[in-house]
């Protein structure tokens, strides 16, 4: 920092002591040797030290000594050889008659002309309630943060037992009906369980997709899949995290659409595949589950949307994406896509009943 040069010493030097004087801002001026010339007021009283006697004393040998601190004096020694400049430095002053303070140094050289009349002008600014406040801040939050991990923890093992007593459920249940609604509602819970835990191991901040997908795929497959070797799940996913919200979103679709293809894709023990896949490109993102199964039914009552189509517009809705379903030749793939150029018309999800 450029020292400014007052052209006329001893009228430079009273103006500069006056202002010094009357500031309402504890500040110090200080002659080549570190002795006190003046101080303001508010210096004295905000550090409780004696304004009798303090002009032409050591600035670090104030007070009870709490001041000649060796990092202070090498940094007012280096300002007034000109190398260093100090400008919001931060430092924490011990004092039996005040405590721990903390305080926000700014040290100017002001130049004479004449290189033995050196002065220098220290500003002090106490931020020691600031950072009690900052600290309290942090507290607080990191408190939150470990209050809602335990919350987390507890739902999905919550989840998890739910998901367990409906699973024995579907087993005991003599009709085929009511089995299948109940397997439909442990994938689901389990969906939201996989999410908690996802939630928890990214301590409440963004949820890597792949391994969320991969759990969410496991959780689905463990209920719904008897033989692993004759259905698998895959998932084919970039290194994409979203924040926890959309990952809610993003992964009931997933759970719904795996789901319809594990219903209807594969009849009378057909053999296949499901692939859950996500790419994104900056803000534009494509989330696809494609299966090589049967294709989309032919027959109008088949073709009627479901309950599980519902969930995934009203989800695709609230992401601002639009849901195309196509023909895969074999199988079915639909897709959920985000584009920062929407569409006129959103395609319509249609074809087969979740």
């Amino acid at each position: 920092m450029a020292a400014p040069t007052l052209l006329h010493p001893d009228s430079s030097l009273s103006l500069a002591m006056a202002v010094v004087g009357s500031s309402t801002a504890p500040l110090v001026l200080l002659d080549g040797d570190l002795n006190v010339i003046a101080a303001s007021a508010s210096f004295f009283t905000a550090f409780g030290i004696d304004p009798k006697g303090a002009a032409g004393e050591p600035f670090l040998a104030l007070g009870d000594g709490e001041w000649n601190l060796p990092r202070l004096r090498s940094l007012l020694t280096a300002t007034l050889s000109g190398g260093a400049a100090v400008d919001a430095y931060e430092l924490e002053l011990k004092s039996q008659r005040l405590g721990a303070r903390n305080l926000l140094l700014n040290a100017h050289l002001l130049a004479y002309g004449d290189d033995a009349d050196v002065r220098l002008l220290l500003g002090l600014s106490d931020v020691t309630e600031i950072r009690a406040n900052e600290k309290l801040k942090d507290d607080l939050l990191r408190e939150k943060a470990i209050l809602l991990q335990e919350v987390q923890h507890r739902v999905a093992n919550s989840l998890q037992i739910i998901a367990s007593v409906i699973l024995q459920s579907a087993r005991k249940s003599q009709s085929e009906e009511t089995r299948t609604h109940l397997t439909d509602a442990h994938s689901r819970v389990m969906s939201v369980a996989a999410l908690q835990q996802q939630l928890a191991v990214s301590r409440l901040g963004e949820v890597a997709l792949r391994p969320y997908f991969d759990q969410l795929c496991v959780s689905v497959g463990a209920s719904m899949i008897r033989d692993h070797d004759q259905l698998s799940l895959h998932v084919d996913c970039d290194d994409s995290a979203v924040n926890a919200d959309i990952s809610v979103s993003l992964g009931l679709i997933v759970t719904e659409l795996v789901i319809n293809s594990l219903k209807h894709a594969f009849p009378g023990g057909r053999r296949g595949r499901i692939t859950v896949s996500y790419q994104a490109h900056g803000p534009n993102w494509t989330l696809a589950v494609a299966d090589d199964g049967v294709g989309m039914p032919r027959d109008r009552e088949s073709q009627t949307p479901g309950l599980g189509t519902s969930i995934v517009e009203a989800l695709a809705n609230q992401l601002n994406a639009r849901v195309q379903v196509v023909a895969s030749h074999p199988g079915t793939t639909v897709s959920v896509v985000h584009s920062q150029i929407s569409a006129v018309d959103a395609d319509a999800m249609a074809g087969r009943a979740v």
